[in-house]
């Protein structure tokens, strides 16, 4: 099962301070609730592991990414993952990542594309679902990058600032799964024409 991800993210950070997290494949890494780097294989290419959780189905897929392009200019990073478990799913994602400026000063815009790519379990999920799903591990991932590239602002800016959040480094799968219950009921009282309204 394929699923193609577009987002565009606000970051409390300005482009060259998430610009410093977005180039850094570890530091990258540790924005992805879940993920655990392992090893440094070479420059482009590390290895690790990332837990998933929906619903009863559970998996930890052990795999590689790979850095396929870095644009210092256009502040853009390509990266490839491929990953697999114990009981034979298989995940991939191809993703395009940049950051543009904000409207605000010491703001900026985490605009993302991928193609995701799921085998095995997941995929009994069907597509919606899995939209579900990617939404909220983005979502997710998105808040701990925006954290840990403010936290690089200067201390000037920090201190008028609140406190930055705690990464959120773990699945949130009771929110998961009430979004997914969300979207189901949606669906069914929504997708009957003439019916009366919930």
């Amino acid at each position: 099962m394929q699923v193609k991800v577009e987002k565009q993210y606000p970051i409390a950070a300005g482009v060259e301070h998430a610009w410093r997290v977005l180039s850094d494949v570890p530091e990258l890494a540790a924005c992805m609730p879940g993920a655990d780097l392992t090893e440094k294989a070479d420059d482009q290419r590390y290895k690790g592991s990332i837990k998933v959780k929906v619903g009863p189905v559970t998996a930890a897929f052990g795999g590689e990414i790979e850095v396929l392009g870095l644009d210092l200019a256009g502040r853009t990073i390509r990266l490839q993952g491929r990953g697999t478990d114990k009981g034979g799913s298989s995940a991939s994602m191809d993703l395009t990542a940049m950051l543009k400026a904000g409207d605000k000063p010491g703001e900026c815009v985490l605009v993302g594309s991928a193609d995701v790519i799921v085998n095995g379990k997941f995929a009994q999920f069907g597509a919606r679902m899995m939209d579900s799903v990617t939404d909220m591990v983005l979502g997710q991932f998105a808040q701990n990058f925006s954290a840990k590239a403010a936290a690089l602002q200067p201390a000037a800016a920090a201190a008028e600032s609140t406190a930055a959040p705690q990464l959120n480094t773990q699945l949130n799968a009771l929110a998961i799964v009430w979004r997914l219950l969300k979207d189901f009921f949606a669906g069914l009282f929504g997708g009957r024409k003439g019916g009366s309204a919930g």
